[in-house]
This record gives structure tokens, C-alpha cells and sequence, in this order.
């Protein structure tokens, strides 16, 4: 997929620092000497060293050797980061003790050596839920300056290239906020916007959907993406995001010059913002599953700086493609 080459192709010519807690997670380890391999990034594997050097021995991936490997359990920096953590958390009580005993987690090393400096982003979930990715992430990174909300978009490459961006869908949130309110619903936007921006390089023409369009239909559930759509338009002037906007009259231009006459975005959305967690869900799965797309991510965005989540099922292709995503989003935070 042409869309998808371009995302190595610029991971490659930038290669960031990516920090892989499950370093001894089977799907990853072969992932990660693939990506290695291609040069799409530099490669920090959390886990014990002796083992992942056994593990790359008995598969032939050769590669791993250009990895970082930082053992938790071993770790000369460990004191660094404990003292970071208990600085952070001290408002909650943490002792010394106890940020000691968490620095040592990988999910939480990782997460500490990207606020230290010392990594662009991370990537795990393999063998992890998403709590346990998020919960660390959002201790220790936090969210962006101006969010105070995680969404998760997903990337739809359909079969219809006359709708979207060649067939291009970016769509969220789709798992992680189930009812997000008006200014939620609003951040979510520009953060699908700027996600747009950063992964497939092209500027978001944002639909806010709804059961509605300009008026069409009167309720509460209507409102709230009435009111989320003109806070969007105050928080991301650049960016084009029109609502309230029914799925038709965001995709086709027929359509959308019936509903919506003189709309730069009806007719013609590439980023779809779904008003509950429910309706996204379920919309992109029946996307993906009737209409035969192929769904990437979720990526996880809002956080102040590229921390994604893999699905435990997860194939190896999937971890290389959310590698090159997650440095992409690395170059795009650092042009910021």
C-alpha cells in the first residue's frame, strides 16, 4: 500500500528512538529485527538480556544486535529514573521505595526513559492490556498542553478510492473515551487532525458525525456535537472541521452539496470524529469486516509524546506498521 510505504520511507529517513517493553515477546522480537533490518527506527528492547539474545540465536534474527538492550532488573540508570518517578508522584504520596519498585516495571521504564529523554515514543500492548499501557502513560507523560483527554483513531484503507483521501478514512475515537463530552469531543477532533497530518501527511478535512446534518434533526445528542464543533474550530482555526454532519453527507459530494451547500468538508472528509466511543467501535469493525478495509491502529493520540497500543492479538506485520507510525508521530511532535 503506497500510503503505508511512504510512512517507513519517512520513519527511515528520520529514525527515531522507540522503546519496546515487551522485548521478549515472541511477535515483537521478530518485529524488531525486521525494522532493524529496513533501518525504520532504533530500537530500545526492555527485558533480560541474556534471553533476548538466546531467543534472536534461535530464530537467526541478526539484527537484534543494533538494539538497545536495557535489562529493568540491572539497570544503571534505575536510581535516575526512580528519583524522576517519586519527583512526579510525590503529590500522591509515593516514597522512594516504591518508585524504585515501579522503574524496575517495563511498561513504567519505558515511559520514564521517553521523559528523561532518552526515547521518542513506545510501543506495546502485545502481551499487555490497555490499562497497563495507559496507566503508566498517563502518570508520566501525561497528555499534550491544552488535552486532557486519550482518543485512539484508526486508519481505514477502503476499497473506495472516491471517498475519503484515496480511500483513506482516519476515524476516532475507537477505543478509548465511551461518551465524551462536548469539549472532549472537541479535543478529540484536533487531535485526529493533527494525527491525520502527522502519519498519512495530508491535511484533515474533518466531519463531525451525527445522526443530524446543519439542523436536520433536534436533540441533546445533536447539541453536544454542535457545541463540539464550533470548540474545535476555536482550538484548530487551520484545520477544516465542519458539523454536524451525517455519514452521507461527509463522504459524497452529491449528497453533501444537498445537505450542506457551500461546505469545504461535506462531500468531501478524510477524518471522521464519531460523537461516543459505541457508534466508533461499531462502525469502523463493520467497515472493516463488510467493506473489506484494512484497519490500522489504534493510535493513540493526545499524549505529549507517541505512546501506542498493540491489540494482543496482533500480528508481527502489525507491530512493524505501528513502529513506523509511532516514529512518525515522533518527527511530527518534534517539528512542534
Amino acid at each position: 500500500m503506497k500510503l503505508l510505504q511512504e510512512i517507513k520511507e519517512r520513519a527511515q529517513q528520520n529514525p527515531q528512538r522507540i522503546v519496546l517493553p515487551e522485548g521478549t515477546e515472541p511477535r515483537t522480537l521478530e518485529a524488531a529485527n525486521s525494522v532493524l533490518r529496513d533501518k525504520v527506527a532504533k530500537l530500545i528492547l526492555i527485558g533480560n538480556p541474556a534471553e533476548i539474545n538466546r531467543m534472536a540465536e534461535e530464530k537467526g534474527y541478526t539484527y537484534i544486535k543494533e538494539a538497545t538492550i536495557v535489562d529493568p532488573e540491572n539497570n544503571p540508570n534505575l536510581e535516575k529514573y526512580a528519583t524522576l518517578l517519586a519527583e512526579l508522584r510525590k503529590s500522591k504520596g509515593m516514597t522512594i521505595e516504591e518508585a524504585t519498585r515501579l522503574a524496575k516495571d517495563p511498561l513504567y521504564l519505558a515511559c520514564l526513559m521517553i521523559k528523561s529523554g532518552d526515547a521518542d515514543g513506545e510501543l506495546a500492548g502485545a502481551q499487555n492490556t490497555t490499562g497497563n499501557v495507559l496507566r503508566p502513560a498517563l502518570q508520566i507523560v501525561k497528555t499534550k498542553p491544552g488535552m486532557t483527554c486519550v482518543s485512539g483513531a484508526m486508519m481505514l484503507f477502503t476499497k473506495t478510492p472516491q471517498y475519503g483521501e484515496d480511500g483513506l478514512l482516519m476515524v476516532a475515537d475507537v477505543a478509548v473515551m465511551p461518551n465524551p463530552t462536548a469539549e472532549e469531543l472537541a479535543q478529540i477532533a484536533v487531535a485526529t487532525g493533527e494525527t491525520m497530518r502527522a502519519i498519512a501527511n495530508k491535511e484533515p478535512r474533518i466531519a463531525m458525525l451525527s445522526f443530524s446534518t446543519k439542523g436536520s434533526a433536534k436533540h441533546e445528542m445533536v447539541d453536544k456535537v454542535v457545541a463540539a464543533t464550533k470548540m474545535a474550530q476555536e482550538k484548530a482555526p487551520d484545520m477544516m472541521i465542519e458539523g454536524e454532519l451525517q455519514a452521507d453527507a461527509a463522504l459524497v459530494e452529491s449528497v453533501g452539496q444537498l445537505k450542506a451547500p457551500g461546505s469545504k468538508v461535506a462531500g468531501h472528509a478524510n477524518t471522521f470524529v464519531f460523537p461516543s466511543l459505541e457508534v466508533g467501535n461499531i462502525s469502523y469493525k463493520m467497515v472493516q469486516r463488510l467493506g473489506g478495509a484494512e484497519a490500522i491502529g489504534p493510535v493513540l493520540q493526545g499524549m505529549a509524546a507517541p505512546i501506542n497500543d498493540l491489540s494482543r492479538g496482533c500480528s508481527v506485520t502489525d507491530i512493524e506498521q505501528m513502529i513506523a507510525i509511532t516514529a512518525n508521530q515522533a518527527i511530527a511532535a518534534k517539528k512542534n
